[in-house]
C-alpha cells in the first residue's frame, strides 16, 4: 500500500470505482491512478481480488474511490468543478462527461455515467459573472446548460 494524502474526497460506487477512476484521470491533465487495493481472501463483502479502493489524482488533486455496494448513492449534494481555459475545453469535457449515460442539467452542471455530478465552468464566465455586468450575465447563464462562453459576452455588452 503507498502513502496516502492526508485529506482527499471519497467517492463511493456500486461496483466500478475503477472503471470511474480510468476515466476521470484520463480526462484532465496531470492525472494519474496511484493505488488500487483489493479485497483480501476472508472478507465477506466481496470475493477476493476484486477491487475495494482505488486512490488517484485528477488534474492534481487526490480521490479515492471505492466499491461499497448499494448503500449509499452520489447525489448533486457534491460534484467536481473544473475551470475551463476555453470553449473548446468546455466542449471536451462536457461531451465526455456527458456521454454514454450522462445527463445535462443548467448552468454547467451535469450528471456523468457514473453519477457523479460535475460543473464546468470556463474561466471567462467567472469573469463575467462577478463584474459590472453581472445582472446582465446571470439571467443568460440561468438559460443554459453547457456554458456558451459568446452567449454570455453578448449578454454583457448588451444595453
Amino acid at each position: 500500500m503507498t502513502e496516502s494524502p492526508r485529506v482527499r474526497t471519497c467517492l463511493w460506487f456500486d461496483d466500478n470505482a475503477l472503471a470511474a477512476a480510468r476515466f476521470y484521470s484520463a480526462l484532465l491533465p496531470d492525472s494519474r491512478i496511484h493505488n488500487v487495493e483489493r479485497f483480501p481472501e476472508g472478507h465477506d463483502m466481496a470475493e477476493p481480488g476484486k477491487v475495494l479502493m482505488v486512490e488517484f489524482t485528477p488534474a492534481g488533486t487526490p480521490y479515492q474511490a471505492i466499491n461499497g455496494g448499494r448503500h449509499f448513492k452520489l447525489d448533486e449534494a457534491v460534484s467536481i468543478s473544473v475551470v475551463t481555459e476555453d470553449q473548446a475545453e468546455t466542449d471536451r469535457l462536457w461531451e465526455a462527461l456527458t456521454a454514454d449515460g450522462g445527463a445535462e442539467s443548467q448552468c454547467g452542471w451535469l450528471k456523468d455515467r457514473f453519477g457523479l455530478s460535475w460543473q464546468i465552468v470556463p474561466k471567462r464566465s467567472i469573469e463575467l459573472m462577478y463584474g459590472p455586468r453581472a445582472a446582465r450575465v446571470w439571467p443568460a447563464l440561468m438559460q443554459m446548460k453547457k456554458v456558451d462562453i459568446a452567449a454570455l459576452e453578448v449578454a454583457a455588452e448588451a444595453p
